[in-house]
């Protein structure tokens, strides 16, 4: 028996049957879903699993055809998926260990420009037994030089960034697992007025987690997207990288939390580690 919930706690789920797989995902649509790097699902059985609370509190948003992204209405946490005999689980939204490692990376023909695969695990530009390509977003017009541009999923949102970013974190907290469902969160700090929103910033939502000096998620309330955070008390923006439209044409900086990482999930780039964070969160 496993079990999992959102950030805030109103949807829990658990699944009585052993998963039988688990898989990277590099699609830019599960990017921008998740605010992450790449996103990462269980898949298991229907039979077993249950939502033991809080399931009319998902927000069910279709990407594609017949691909149901839902999340958490309150604090925008993705959360599992029932389709035909099985459930896709987000796997950083566990509270345990699921007792089963990843078998794959798949769409890797989108993965993150920021991101390089450094473990031994099979990688594939589709899923394997698919035959058609999942749909990605159309092509964007060309970039202005100094210009990063990103969006929401369901594009309701939009920002640019007019400066460059200070610190890019592979955060590896609780917190930023279940706000993005995710192995980590990969987030970029900006100075505040360097960043812009140019449609949709009235309608994005914000969950601030109880007890938390900085923490919170802001997500679009349409598609579940994590959004820029902007934090004038530190006259900082909190850029969730997997949002980006545009390569920031740098790496990461480090890995942050580290004590508190997934435990189905192992670093294997030489990246700097860090037990804590910076500064308090």
């Amino acid at each position: 028996m496993s079990s999992g919930s959102c950030l805030c706690g109103a949807i829990r789920w658990s699944l009585a049957s052993d998963p039988k797989r688990m898989t990277h995902c590099h699609c830019r649509m599960c990017r921008k879903a998740h605010g992450a790097t790449f996103a990462t699902f269980l898949i298991g059985d229907l039979q077993g699993f249950r939502f033991e609370q809080g399931e009319a509190d998902i927000v069910a948003y279709e990407s594609s055809p017949d691909f149901i992204r839902p999340f958490c209405v309150h604090c925008g946490s993705v959360v599992p998926h029932r389709a035909s005999d099985r459930v896709r689980i987000p796997a950083g939204a566990m509270d345990d260990d699921p007792h089963i490692l990843p078998s794959a990376h798949i769409y890797v023909k989108w993965k993150a420009p920021w991101h390089a695969i450094d473990d031994d695990l099979p990688q594939h530009d589709h899923f394997p037994g698919h035959s058609s390509p999942r749909v990605e977003d159309p092509a964007l017009s060309p970039s202005t030089p100094g210009v990063l541009r990103g969006r929401c999923l369901c594009q309701a949102a939009a920002y640019e960034v007019k400066g460059p970013l200070q610190r890019l974190y592979h955060c590896h907290c609780s917190r930023c697992r279940k706000a993005k469902g995710a192995a980590h969160a990969t987030n970029a700090f900006a100075a505040i007025d360097d960043v812009r929103y140019l449609r949709g910033e009235s309608s994005l939502r914000t969950y601030r987690l109880p007890g938390a000096r900085t923490f919170s998620h802001v997500f679009c309330p349409t598609c579940g997207s994590s959004m820029p955070r902007l934090d004038p008390t530190r006259s900082l923006a909190v850029i969730p990288m997997g949002s980006l439209d545009d390569d920031p044409e740098r790496t990461i900086d480090s890995h942050i939390f580290v004590a508190s990482k997934a435990p189905w999930y192992e670093i294997d780039d030489d990246l700097p580690r860090h037990d804590a964070g910076p500064g308090p969160s």
